[in-house]
């Protein structure tokens, strides 16, 4: 069963190099929110996913859809449909982790000024041991306010 390890953090502040970093522009929405099913448009690639499970640790599956299969989709999905901008961060590897790719999140309106980093894991073990750069704030793996089914449905949430 394939499963996803992450942690996800508000941040302090955005590198100032943020647009020497590959880009992904993403659009989803979501058709179910428990469990989540949603699909998503990143760049010019097109998914349906099913998740299951919340925190750190959780089921997940991506299924390729075509541009017309995402469209008749889009149009019965609820709540919000999320935009944001993606930029993968590589984060270089220390005595305690190895080489990771920080995902970090700036999200377009109506979920300004809204900015998260997720880095995902191999291991429990890894992600565990992760000690997150001084530019990362608040976590909020445990949060779920802070998941993207959540704000599809209720916004950014007042903290």
């Amino acid at each position: 069963m394939p499963y996803e390890i992450e942690r996800k953090y508000l941040v302090k502040h955005i590198p100032e190099n943020l647009t020497s970093y590959p880009c992904y522009q993403i659009e989803q929405g979501y058709l179910n929110t428990h469990p989540t099913v949603r699909i998503r448009k990143e760049n010019d690639q097109y998914y349906l996913t099913y998740k299951n499970g919340s925190g750190m640790v959780h089921e997940e599956y991506n299924l390729s859809l075509d541009e017309k299969s995402y469209c008749h989709l889009k149009c019965k999905c609820d709540g919000l449909l999320i935009k944001k901008n993606r930029y993968h961060i590589p984060l270089a590897a220390s005595e305690k982790s190895p080489e990771l790719t920080i995902e970090l999140d700036v999200f377009s309106e109506p979920l300004t000024p809204l900015v998260y980093a997720e880095v995902e894991f191999l291991t429990e073990k890894d992600a565990l041991a992760f000690i997150p750069p001084s530019w990362f704030g608040l976590e909020v793996t445990l949060d779920s306010r802070y998941s993207n089914a959540s704000l599809s449905k209720h916004g950014v949430p007042i903290t």
